[in-house]
């Protein structure tokens, strides 16, 4: 992992909740984009300054660095969060920050931040090779025969799926379900897969419902069966992925967004329509009324 220090190119909002950020700097010519397979979801540290101006640099990454990071005075260091790559093109990524309201650190960050503004990320280092991790889509690669598959996710997992689907090749079919807060936040997404990409708008239904919902109507006829399916403490985050690349044989489900929605899709998919473990990739990327780092 290296440490980039990257200046703020552009800002521009793609929806009321969503504004995208592109970062730049010579750095990035050595941050890992995830190869010929591209990004996917590679996720990426942000050190997200909380006083305004900007953070200091973590310029020692060797064992025990979070710890003594950790320990500095907050108003110096910022607050480190967890996002996605949405895009990367030569020397700048792009960002997508879902807004919160200005509670939070990188959405009031993300709110008020303009061209010029420095921000510090860790990410994989491009010269270990294919030794990099925060990559978690791996379904089959498509053989003789159309690989299908299931993306479902809430806003904050949106920009991971745009990702992956901007990689996919037409060797994939299935079905990607995304619930954002409204209809306004529908957006566009490129992809070469045969993909049905259906938005829901939550509106004022809890969070995750319509999302469970359109997740039961396209795997009714998956067939399967009920099978035993180890329950998750609720108060933490769930993060359950196959060790491997998924063998086939399945349709290979890909789900990430608010932990407990996550724990529930787990269940009706495992549980209930008997996907096997090596074919579901489950990420909590967060929890209601918890600050995730």
């Amino acid at each position: 992992m290296l440490c980039f220090e990257t200046e703020v190119l552009r800002v521009r909002r793609v929806s009321p909740s969503f504004v995208r950020v592109t970062l730049g700097g010579d750095c990035l010519d050595d941050l890992c984009d995830g190869g010929a397979r591209g990004p996917r979801d590679q996720r990426i540290k942000l050190i997200v300054p909380t006083g305004g101006g900007s953070t200091a640099p973590v310029a020692d990454l060797s064992p025990g660095w979070y710890p003594r990071w950790l320990a500095r005075d907050p108003a110096e260091r910022g607050e480190m969060r967890t996002y996605t790559i949405r895009a990367v093109r030569h020397r700048e990524i792009d960002v997508d920050f879902v807004l919160h309201g200005v509670s939070g650190p990188a959405s009031a960050w993300a709110t008020s931040a303009r061209p010029g503004d420095r921000l510090t990320l860790l990410g994989p280092n491009r010269r270990n090779g294919a030794a990099y991790g925060g990559i978690e889509w791996a379904p089959p690669e498509p053989d003789r025969a159309p690989v299908p598959v299931l993306l479902a996710a809430d806003e904050t997992a949106v920009p991971a799926v745009g990702s992956i689907l901007a990689t996919l090749s037409a060797g994939y079919v299935g079905h990607v379900l995304l619930e954002v807060p409204g209809a306004e936040d529908f957006q566009d997404l490129f992809t070469h897969a045969e993909l049905s990409v259906t938005w829901l708008a939550r509106g004022d239904r809890a969070h995750g419902e319509a999302l469970l919902d359109a997740v039961r109507q396209v795997t009714a006829a998956w067939g399967g069966g009920p099978a035993d399916v180890d329950d998750v403490d609720p108060d933490e985050l769930l993060w359950e992925v196959p060790a491997a690349v998924a063998a086939g044989g399945s349709p290979y489900a890909w789900v990430a967004g608010e932990a407990g929605v996550v724990r529930d899709v787990r269940r009706h998919l495992v549980g209930e329509v008997g996907l096997p473990r090596d074919s579901v990739a489950f990420m909590g990327y967060w929890r209601l009324g918890k600050t995730a780092g």
